[in-house]
């Protein structure tokens, strides 16, 4: 097996450099296809005694030095394995054998924190207001921040963080070592949805051996190898639990469960207030039942985002209201009758018990008088709209016109009501 992986490296070492400037796109396009060099190259990185550890280092720092996306992405997979490797022979102190290794980091390191024309790069950061709406939140649900949301928009709350220049190193010492393997976490943990599932697998195994080596917890994992204690900054742990995070939505939910509780569990050793921030942040966060691998893609986090007041009001008054008021017009009774039926047409009917009976003030019988106008009249649209009525609605409208001749001449003659 061994002479077999051996035999792919030789391939890929040679086949590089041999490869015209005019195909170095191609061939950069199909090396993530190649899944048994990336497994060989990992055994190559994980033997810190092999051959061809030092000219892959090489070839690896030529990769990322050739200004093609695609492969500086190939060599910054192996960075987690590499950065395993580096802190492992550390512990031991058999610097001698990690040579190649440190010099590929403090390549990968010199080459990010400078910009094309050779200046220092300054990063900058921004913090997102609660004030303003993000993907996280809306300020309408926090509270009496609604109530300060205008004043708050005009501040200047916005509050961007800078990291850098960094200084350039020429090798790695004890005082800047977690400050180099930060920054290269940092640059890693930017690409991270282009890393393949190997690389987030090994993320994941290498940050649960860094917190628990020389700890108790070691002959739990039954991790073996080194069995000194790693010391790590708060700010790499950070960065390690932003690539974890990433690991949970995408295919990776045990490792990354199990490197996350390993992390905390260092953090609560090392009383490290940020980590211990993050990573309650995070287990708090979780659903409860486990993700699943996606064979389609990457997964992205959901967010439920809060619909807005206005929305609300909107939507309440065009169906809500509008219906509700639509409903109590038809089941509201015309004159004491049932609802007439559609398409046939009613003719209003009209009480004259008040003229042979009753007296009736003269306000009182001119607004029912008025109503039997506006009923006559919706009666007469009605029935020249509908098509199905066309035959039949001259006979019933002289049918009302003479009905209403009669009443009128019947009030006239009796003399009880005065206009």
């Amino acid at each position: 097996m061994l002479a077999v992986d051996t035999g792919v490296v030789e391939e890929w070492l040679s086949e590089f450099k041999t490869l015209p400037e005019a195909s170095i796109s191609n061939y950069a396009t199909n090396l993530k296809d190649k899944s048994s060099l990336v497994s060989s190259l990992y055994k190559v990185i994980r033997e810190p005694q092999s051959e061809l550890l030092e000219p892959v280092c090489h070839q690896l720092f030529e990769f990322y030095r050739s200004g093609e996306q695609r492969l500086l992405r190939f060599t910054l997979q192996f960075l987690p394995e590499l950065m395993w490797c580096y802190l492992a022979v550390s512990a031991s102190r058999d610097l001698q054998s990690s040579g190649c290794i440190e010099a590929l980091l403090l390549g990968v390191y010199n080459l990010e924190i400078v910009d094309k024309q050779g200046h220092s790069k300054v990063l900058s950061f921004t913090i997102p207001s609660l004030s303003k709406p993000s993907v996280y939140h809306e300020p309408s649900s926090i509270g009496s921040m609604a109530l300060t949301e205008g004043a708050l928009s005009q501040h200047g709350l916005s509050r961007v963080v800078y990291s850098g220049p960094h200084p350039q190193r020429e090798m790695l010492t004890a005082q800047n070592r977690f400050e180099v393997l930060t920054f290269l976490l940092l640059c890693y943990n930017a690409a991270l949805s282009y890393m393949p599932a190997v690389s987030l697998q090994s993320l994941c195994q290498i940050c649960s051996r860094i917190c628990v080596c020389g700890y108790p917890r070691q002959q739990v994992r039954k991790y073996k190898g080194v069995n000194s204690r790693i010391p790590v900054s708060s700010e790499f742990m950070v960065q390690m639990l932003t690539g974890i995070y990433y690991a949970f939505y995408n295919g990776e939910w045990d490792l990354a469960r199990k490197a996350m509780d390993d992390i905390l569990y260092r953090a609560q050793l090392e009383l490290y207030p940020e980590p211990l921030l993050v990573a309650n942040a995070i287990k708090a966060s979780l659903p409860q039942g486990a993700m699943k691998s996606s064979k389609e893609g990457t997964r992205c986090i959901q967010v439920e985002i809060t619909p807005t007041s206005s929305r609300i009001s909107r939507n309440a008054v065009t169906s809500m209201s509008i219906r509700g008021h639509r409903w109590k017009r038809h089941e509201q009774p015309e004159n004491g009758n049932d609802a007439p039926e559609l398409g046939n047409f009613v003719i209003p009917e009209i009480s004259v018990t008040n003229v042979a009976g009753e007296r009736t003030g003269n306000g009182e019988k001119s607004r029912a008088l008025a109503e039997n106008d506006s009923q006559h009249i919706q009666g007469v649209q009605e029935t020249a709209t509908d098509p199905r009525n066309d035959s039949k609605g001259m006979p019933e409208i002289r049918r009302q016109k003479s009905v209403r001749k009669m009443m009128e001449d019947g009030i006239n003659s009796s003399g009880r009501v005065q206009f």
